[in-house]
Protein backbone atom coordinates (compact mmCIF):
# COMPACT_ATOMS: atom_id res chain seq x y z
CA UNK A 1 0.00 0.00 0.00
CA UNK A 2 1.61 3.78 -0.77
CA UNK A 3 1.55 6.17 1.68
CA UNK A 4 0.02 9.69 0.65
CA UNK A 5 2.09 12.17 -0.31
CA UNK A 6 2.46 15.55 2.06
CA UNK A 7 2.74 18.56 -0.60
CA UNK A 8 6.12 20.40 -0.47
CA UNK A 9 6.94 23.11 2.09
CA UNK A 10 6.20 26.56 1.14
CA UNK A 11 9.26 28.44 0.06
CA UNK A 12 10.16 32.06 1.69
CA UNK A 13 10.60 34.92 -0.71
CA UNK A 14 12.10 37.37 1.20
CA UNK A 15 10.03 39.30 3.59
CA UNK A 16 6.55 37.72 5.02
CA UNK A 17 5.84 36.75 1.25
CA UNK A 18 5.70 32.96 1.00
CA UNK A 19 5.80 31.27 -2.45
CA UNK A 20 4.01 27.72 -2.30
CA UNK A 21 6.57 24.97 -4.33
CA UNK A 22 3.31 24.09 -6.99
CA UNK A 23 3.98 27.82 -8.42
CA UNK A 24 7.52 27.87 -8.41
CA UNK A 25 7.34 24.36 -10.57
CA UNK A 26 5.16 26.11 -12.49
CA UNK A 27 7.45 29.05 -13.51
CA UNK A 28 7.94 30.22 -16.88
CA UNK A 29 5.40 26.97 -18.27
CA UNK A 30 3.26 30.38 -19.87
CA UNK A 31 6.21 31.61 -21.54
CA UNK A 32 7.45 27.65 -22.27
CA UNK A 33 3.50 27.58 -23.98
CA UNK A 34 3.24 30.80 -26.60
CA UNK A 35 7.50 29.87 -27.80
CA UNK A 36 5.53 26.89 -28.52
CA UNK A 37 2.34 28.19 -30.00
CA UNK A 38 3.42 31.53 -31.52
CA UNK A 39 5.41 29.74 -34.90
CA UNK A 40 1.95 27.87 -35.16
CA UNK A 41 -0.15 31.25 -35.32
CA UNK A 42 2.10 32.98 -37.48
CA UNK A 43 2.84 29.87 -40.02
CA UNK A 44 -1.15 30.13 -39.85
CA UNK A 45 -1.06 33.72 -40.95
CA UNK A 46 0.57 33.22 -43.59
CA UNK A 47 -0.97 30.66 -45.22
CA UNK A 48 -4.55 32.37 -44.66
CA UNK A 49 -2.60 35.20 -46.36
CA UNK A 50 -1.10 32.97 -49.51
CA UNK A 51 -4.58 31.44 -49.66
CA UNK A 52 -6.41 34.50 -49.83
CA UNK A 53 -4.05 35.69 -52.51
CA UNK A 54 -4.64 32.95 -54.22
CA UNK A 55 -8.10 33.08 -54.53
CA UNK A 56 -7.64 36.94 -55.45
CA UNK A 57 -5.52 35.92 -58.53
CA UNK A 58 -7.80 33.24 -59.71
CA UNK A 59 -10.88 35.85 -59.48
CA UNK A 60 -8.84 38.00 -61.93
CA UNK A 61 -8.04 35.21 -64.10
CA UNK A 62 -11.38 34.06 -64.28
CA UNK A 63 -12.90 37.49 -65.54
CA UNK A 64 -9.91 37.62 -67.69
CA UNK A 65 -11.27 34.33 -69.79
CA UNK A 66 -14.58 35.46 -69.99
CA UNK A 67 -13.64 38.59 -71.56
CA UNK A 68 -11.25 36.24 -73.81
CA UNK A 69 -14.40 34.12 -74.79
CA UNK A 70 -16.44 36.84 -76.03
CA UNK A 71 -13.58 38.31 -77.88
CA UNK A 72 -13.39 35.09 -79.56
CA UNK A 73 -17.24 34.83 -79.86
CA UNK A 74 -17.63 38.49 -81.80
CA UNK A 75 -15.00 36.59 -84.42
CA UNK A 76 -12.27 38.72 -83.27
CA UNK A 77 -8.81 37.66 -83.47
CA UNK A 78 -6.85 35.22 -81.40
CA UNK A 79 -4.19 38.16 -79.99
CA UNK A 80 -7.34 39.84 -78.32
CA UNK A 81 -8.09 36.97 -76.51
CA UNK A 82 -4.26 36.36 -75.38
CA UNK A 83 -3.93 40.19 -74.33
CA UNK A 84 -6.80 39.89 -72.40
CA UNK A 85 -5.71 37.14 -70.27
CA UNK A 86 -2.02 38.18 -70.37
CA UNK A 87 -3.02 41.81 -68.51
CA UNK A 88 -4.71 39.35 -65.94
CA UNK A 89 -1.80 37.13 -65.50
CA UNK A 90 1.22 37.11 -67.90
CA UNK A 91 2.36 33.45 -67.34
CA UNK A 92 -1.05 31.75 -67.75
CA UNK A 93 -0.84 29.32 -70.16
CA UNK A 94 -4.42 29.92 -72.61
CA UNK A 95 -6.25 27.42 -74.86
CA UNK A 96 -9.47 27.52 -76.82
CA UNK A 97 -11.23 25.10 -77.46
CA UNK A 98 -14.72 25.26 -79.89
CA UNK A 99 -18.23 23.28 -80.28
CA UNK A 100 -20.67 23.50 -81.78
CA UNK A 101 -22.28 26.99 -81.10
CA UNK A 102 -20.08 27.60 -77.87
CA UNK A 103 -16.16 28.77 -77.66
CA UNK A 104 -14.43 28.01 -74.23
CA UNK A 105 -10.92 29.41 -73.43
CA UNK A 106 -9.18 28.26 -70.26
CA UNK A 107 -6.08 29.72 -68.64
CA UNK A 108 -3.75 27.54 -66.61
CA UNK A 109 -1.40 29.15 -63.93
CA UNK A 110 0.53 28.61 -60.63
CA UNK A 111 0.00 30.24 -57.35
CA UNK A 112 2.71 29.85 -54.96
CA UNK A 113 2.00 30.16 -51.07
CA UNK A 114 4.78 30.60 -48.68
CA UNK A 115 7.73 30.15 -51.35
CA UNK A 116 7.29 26.54 -51.73
CA UNK A 117 4.01 25.28 -51.74
CA UNK A 118 2.46 25.31 -55.68
CA UNK A 119 -1.38 25.46 -56.12
CA UNK A 120 -2.46 24.78 -59.30
CA UNK A 121 -5.44 27.49 -60.81
CA UNK A 122 -7.36 26.86 -63.74
CA UNK A 123 -10.13 29.28 -64.86
CA UNK A 124 -12.36 28.19 -68.42
CA UNK A 125 -15.17 30.86 -69.65
CA UNK A 126 -17.49 30.36 -72.36
CA UNK A 127 -19.05 32.32 -74.83
CA UNK A 128 -22.15 31.81 -78.04
CA UNK A 129 -19.45 31.59 -80.94
CA UNK A 130 -21.48 34.32 -83.39
CA UNK A 131 -18.79 35.22 -84.90
CA UNK A 132 -18.00 32.36 -87.52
Amino acid sequence: MSRPTRPAPPIRAGGDRVIPARADRERGSVTAEIAVALPIVVLTLLLGVGGLGAGMRMVVLQDAVADAARILGRGDDAGGAGAAVARADRVAGIAVARSESLVCVTASAEARLLGGIVVPIRATGCALDGGR
